[in-house]
């Protein structure tokens, strides 16, 4: 396969991943939350424990900005900054209980609608979405191990 066509396809589908993303956490409610403060959460609990930084650069968010978003996230106690033993001037973020129960919350109601795309899927395409996830978490977004 020519590479150029490869990498367009790819644009291509991360494109729809963005839009059925969107689709998915589209009027997920959450106590007041931004949106902006719940992509932090999200990324929080899919990757945690991360930095300030590393939030930063993941959401496309100015350090002060992101600073001034954990600040309101933890001032609700859906956060908590945990100092590192080695190096304490630099800090970890984890969700609390009540941010561990409020994104179980969202993800339970974004996981019906996922199901609801994929109710009529044959054991063959689930299989195989399941494979080319994998793969692609393997080979291009390198999330395993």
């Amino acid at each position: 396969m020519d590479k150029k066509d490869l990498f367009n396809q790819f644009v291509a589908f991360t494109t729809a991943v963005h839009q059925v993303t969107h689709e998915l956490t589209q009027n997920v409610k959450i106590d007041n939350i931004t949106p902006v403060q719940y992509k932090i959460l999200e990324y929080i609990k899919v990757s945690q424990p991360v930095t300030p930084t590393e939030i930063s650069d993941c959401q496309h968010m100015s350090l002060p900005n992101t600073s001034r978003e954990l600040r309101k996230l933890q001032e609700r106690k859906f956060i908590e900054k945990i100092s590192d033993t080695e190096d304490r001037r630099k800090h970890y973020v984890c969700l609390t209980k009540t941010g561990e129960k409020i994104m179980e919350d969202a993800f339970a109601c974004i996981e019906e609608r996922f199901q609801q795309l994929i109710q009529y899927s044959s054991k063959k395409d689930l299989e195989d979405i399941h494979n080319a996830l994998n793969i692609l978490d393997e080979k291009v977004f390198n999330t395993k191990s």
